[in-house]
């Protein structure tokens, strides 16, 4: 015979690591309110369900409108590690969506979110970094950055953060470098970044490179690349077995080998005889960043003198598959038969 007994198990749809969400309008507010309420299991539940909500890009809107932001930037300083996870999780899904991105500017979340730098969760740094390293593809995040003075911090932390941290800090630093490269140069990030070339990590050397490429493009860059020595390290990588790391090698190539001394130091460095065989790769990235960094030196007497004997293979690729390539092989051959 059967009994009026009720089981005492949640239902299998019900996670109960995460707070219940409220109905329509009322869901978001009500998850605020429990976000600053004192007990720690609450605040915990809240972040969770926070977290599944802001996946939209409309409730990331809402929660924005409703002063999400402040609310997360006190729980950055929250003494339970599991809260500080989770509120660096809920923020980098949030910088996910350019209302998100935006956000962090107008609500001075940068700043907050750099106190953790040196948080002694991996995973808190984490998830800081990623949401640092979404506002930076931003220009406008990418000068909130700069502005917020991160730029020195997060060249000193190339030294000690774990590999894949280091990743995410690298592709930071190239949106910031693009903005601006002083406060960098200033950090001593052209030998920092020199040293990562030789990385046994694959991202971490092309992603090293790319930043170099970036801190190559303002004069004073161009300058401290060529005092630090870097265009043999950069010839190198250009044999490298990751078609990436040789295009971000050939562009860093191409923008420090602008100044004269930095083309006669990419000559001595034998960067010719490495990048004629790149004009020819299997990725057009590369084929570009080789055929305009051989222009670079080009313009210089002994550049020319080397490369002349080579312009068919250059004609050659002015019926590349790629636009842009067909571009710069016509330029490079007008450069190479230039007469005086």
């Amino acid at each position: 015979m059967a009994h009026p007994r009720i089981t005492l198990r949640l239902p299998p749809d019900i996670d109960p690591t995460k707070a219940p969400v409220a109905f329509g309008r009322r869901a978001l507010p009500k998850l605020k309110e429990e976000l600053e309420d004192p007990e720690l299991l609450t605040r915990q539940r809240a972040l969770m369900a926070l977290g599944d909500l802001v996946h939209d890009p409309e409730h990331a809107y809402q929660a924005i409108s409703l002063g999400f932001m402040d609310t997360l930037k006190n729980l950055l300083s929250d003494p339970d590690s599991t809260v500080r996870r989770k509120t660096t999780e809920v923020l980098y899904l949030m910088a996910m969506h350019n209302v998100g991105r935006t956000g962090f500017l107008e609500h001075g979340v940068i700043p907050a979110l750099a106190k953790l730098l040196n948080d002694r969760v991996d995973l808190c740094r984490w998830n800081m970094h990623y949401g640092l390293k979404l506002v930076s593809e931003l220009p406008a995040g990418a000068i909130g950055i700069v502005e917020s003075g991160l730029v020195p911090s997060l060249v000193l932390k190339l030294k000690a953060e774990l590999e894949d941290i280091q990743e995410l800090i690298l592709e930071t630093l190239a949106g910031c470098l693009r903005v601006e490269a002083f406060e960098a140069l200033a950090s001593g990030a052209v030998g920092i970044l020199k040293e990562k070339l030789g990385h046994p990590s694959v991202a971490i050397r092309s992603k090293a490179a790319q930043a170099l490429m970036a801190i190559s493009i303002p004069l004073e860059g161009k300058n401290m690349v060529l005092q630090e020595d870097v265009f043999s390290d950069l010839v190198f990588l250009l044999e490298d077995e990751d078609a990436e790391v040789r295009a971000n090698a050939a562009g860093a190539l191409m923008f420090a080998a602008v100044t004269t001394p930095g083309k006669y130091a990419a000559i001595n460095a034998d960067a010719i005889n490495t990048l004629l065989p790149l004009i020819h790769d299997d990725k057009s990235k590369v084929r570009l960043y080789a055929i305009k960094a051989l222009t670079m030196l080009a313009e210089a007497p002994e550049g020319r003198r080397a490369l002349l004997p080579q312009v068919q293979d250059f004609r050659e690729r002015m019926n590349d598959s790629s636009p842009a390539v067909k571009r710069a092989a016509q330029i490079a051959v007008e450069v190479i038969e230039w007469k005086p």
